[in-house]
């Protein structure tokens, strides 16, 4: 597809050429049947306001150059021609990667946000960035064998817990992987031979929350996600990710706890402490949903509940009074503490912030549950290399 890097930069030439106007409508239809769904060209005549003459041609050069397919669409009973459906490609994808302390989970992700194949590789103990970047290439190899075979690979996206400079996606300190500028898409490049785009695990899920899920059609959104390397989050405002300066913008799990020693957020509100509580030694998401759920009432498992959702509570309230946020979505454990009492915790968080800021809030669960991560690694792979 034509390059759409300098329309995506929101930098424009005083004066368009024809090149940059072709450029810019190829990036609107490709990126209104990414967000949207299939849609057909009637539809997106409609969306974009262009004739259906121009339609048809952009539709013709992303469909050749494999971008998307069209389809006849489904009999609806109407006299006349119906206008063919325009949908992504299932044979476009990126590779989407996220390491953890306990495994690297790495999936295969089409423009239609469809999961292609995904594996979740578990480690008895910490990966350096270099095994990471090993691990994934010896992943891919085998998936262009297989799964992948007849697929289409365009770039991979990183999602880090851990600060990622915005310039160069260099990891400046991811602590619970014990990564320090880590030359993370270098490392993965030279691997596979793919563009790589690396970011913030926590600013990648809110920007999937965001476009795709429960914060979808929100404007002002916090997003706050709880792993194994502890808590992150991910701001939106007007629409758009805020990531700061140096691109470090949303790190809620650093802020302090308590004034007179050196706890901060994510040593107190922790699902090593829940899983320790619970006897568990190690549980996904679902697992520990599960183990939460049905020992909640217990005395040391209810006490470290209630503890943990009062910080956590307050940390929320803080969030919203200098932000003002309408939205605020939990993901991971987070999620999982806020679902023991929905309502009692809403309460709890209208009670610590300002009133007039927590008018009409809303606490949501992610809804992408674990492909959140994985899904904005994915967008971030799509729009490096300037696709949408």
């Amino acid at each position: 597809m034509t390059d759409t890097s300098t329309v995506l930069s929101g930098t424009a030439a005083p004066k368009e050429s024809a090149d940059g106007v072709r450029a810019r409508n190829l990036a609107r239809v490709l990126r209104l049947v990414h967000l949207g769904g299939a849609q057909s060209r009637a539809q997106l005549t409609t969306a974009t306001g262009l004739n259906r003459s121009t339609i048809a041609d952009l539709v013709a050069e992303l469909v050749g150059e494999g971008w998307v397919v069209e389809r006849e669409p489904d009999p609806v009973g109407r006299v006349g021609r119906p206008s063919p459906v325009v949908a992504a490609s299932p044979t476009t994808v990126v590779i989407a990667v996220n390491p953890e302390v306990d495994a690297v989970e790495i999936a295969a992700i089409d423009l239609a946000r469809t999961i292609a194949v995904r594996e979740r590789i578990e480690s008895a103990s910490l990966l350096t960035a270099e095994a990471v970047a090993a691990l994934v290439a010896e992943v891919v190899d085998r998936w262009r064998l297989g799964p992948l075979d007849g697929s289409r690979l365009v770039a991979a996206g990183v999602a880090v817990p851990g600060l990622v400079r915005a310039a160069d996606g260099l990891v400046r300190n991811a602590p619970h992987l014990g990564w320090t500028d880590a030359p993370v898409s270098a490392l993965i490049a030279e691997a596979t031979g793919l563009p790589v785009a690396v970011g913030n695990d926590a600013s990648l899920g809110a920007l999937a929350e965001h476009l795709f899920g429960a914060a979808r059609g929100a404007d002002d959104v916090v997003y706050l996600n709880g792993g194994p390397s502890g808590i992150g989050g991910g701001i939106i405002v007007h629409g758009r990710p805020v990531g700061g300066v140096g691109g470090y913008a949303g790190e809620f799990g650093q802020n302090r706890v308590d004034v007179d020693g050196a706890a901060v957020l994510e040593d107190e509100v922790s699902r090593t402490r829940l899983l320790a509580v619970l006897g568990l030694t190690t549980a996904d998401d679902e697992m520990l949903a599960e183990a939460l759920a049905a020992a909640s009432d217990a005395g040391p498992v209810r006490e470290e509940c209630v503890r943990q959702r009062m910080l956590l509570a307050q940390a929320i309230a803080d969030a919203v009074n200098i932000l003002n946020p309408s939205v605020v979505v939990l993901g991971g454990f987070l999620a999982q503490l806020e679902e023991l009492d929905a309502e009692g915790f809403a309460e709890a968080v209208a009670a610590a912030a300002m009133a007039e800021n927590a008018e009409g809030l809303r606490i949501l669960p992610a809804s992408l549950a674990a492909d959140r991560l994985l899904l904005g690694a994915a967008e971030l792979a799509f729009t490096s290399v300037g696709v949408i």
